[in-house]
């Protein structure tokens, strides 16, 4: 489900979201939460074709390949996890997600790994108080910012991926 926005209540969204927590680091408290993301704006973009939305994710990939992991960093100059997922929904597909893991968590609808779409946003935890995320990009890999290699691009069937991972999520079908 997509919703619409008045120019106001943009600013007034994104407004709440620049005032909210930064970074990826947070817990995985759970609660009842919205099951869709908010469009900013039409780009034009078929979310229901998987082939296109791989293309827009990797024409981002190709933007920010390898800038560096920065724990609350949102630009090319350092990034981290939720704020490379959170500026790749809204540049690429026009979706606006909230700015933490603790918050994006709570978003769209769970998925099953084993029914993994282009798109989804994959989560793991990867301390006792930290989680990370990045989206899927089909075939089992997924591209995120990481904290030793900056943006790539990972396999969910590296060992490190697959003891860490927790769930993922979608927001758009």
């Amino acid at each position: 489900m997509v919703i619409y926005l008045s120019n106001a209540l943009r600013h007034l969204w994104l407004l709440s979201l620049l005032v909210s927590l930064i970074g990826c680091s947070s817990t995985t408290e759970r609660s009842e939460s919205a099951s869709f993301a908010l469009q900013l704006k039409s780009t034009g973009i078929d979310l229901q074709d998987s082939q296109q939305v791989r293309n827009e994710l990797l024409a981002q990939f190709d933007l920010w390949r390898g800038a560096p992991y920065q724990y609350g960093g949102t630009s090319l100059h350092g990034v981290d996890c939720s704020a490379y997922v959170q500026n790749t929904f809204a540049n690429r597909l026009g979706l606006m997600l909230p700015r933490t893991t603790r918050t994006q968590i709570k978003f769209g609808v769970p998925v099953d790994k084993t029914q993994l779409e282009v798109g989804d946003v994959v989560f793991f935890k990867v301390s006792r108080n930290t989680l990370h995320n990045g989206i899927y990009l089909g075939k089992g890999k997924f591209m995120h910012a990481s904290s030793s290699k900056g943006v790539t691009i990972s396999y969910l069937s590296n060992p490190y991926w697959q003891k860490t991972y927790l769930h993922a999520r979608r927001y758009f079908n």
